[in-house]
């Protein structure tokens, strides 16, 4: 949905119909989370959107973006691509036997413990991931581009403190 001549968008058009089912102290916030549910959902659609005729998924690339980040040697652990990616142990066994049978991916004894295995980046994951980072990282900044750079930062800097109270309760 867009946004009314009024500037006002869906969420506001919602808090005000159910303005009197609830105390005006909570409507803040109300508004605030069904707000960043809705960008979230717009965002992911939208980078979706612009990776597929790449040939690539959004989760797809994200992983690979994980294993790039890690030094040395772009390796990680199973519980290490949890734990950045917020996922189960079962979607990560999914998600690397996807990107290791397309060849992005292996698996690797962990040179630590013997009992466990690390994914590891492959030449051509990496080169597949490096081609598409300039059109999701394009896509990001033509989504946002409505909020100045300033405006950013400082969103950027309340939500940090967000998530690391959402992230320090769980």
């Amino acid at each position: 949905m867009t946004a009314t001549p009024s500037g006002q968008d869906f969420v506001d058009e919602m808090i005000a119909a159910i303005s009197s089912l609830h105390p005006a102290a909570t409507l803040e916030a109300k508004a605030l989370a069904h707000r960043l549910r809705r960008v979230a959902h717009r965002l992911e659609t939208e980078l979706k959107r612009e990776l597929a005729p790449h040939d690539i998924e959004l989760w797809e690339l994200e992983l690979l973006a994980c294993l790039i980040r890690a030094t040395p040697g772009h390796r990680l652990s199973a519980g290490s691509l949890m734990r950045q990616m917020q996922l189960t142990s079962g979607a990560v066994t999914n998600r690397v036997n996807q990107l290791e049978r397309k060849g992005w991916v292996t698996r690797e004894p962990d040179p630590d413990d013997r009992r466990s295995v690390v994914v590891a980046l492959t030449d051509t994951g990496a080169r597949r991931a490096e081609h598409v980072f300039g059109t999701k990282t394009e896509a990001e900044n033509a989504l946002l581009a409505a909020l100045p750079p300033a405006r950013q930062q400082r969103m950027n800097e309340d939500l940090r403190t967000l998530l690391v109270a959402l992230e320090d309760r769980a």
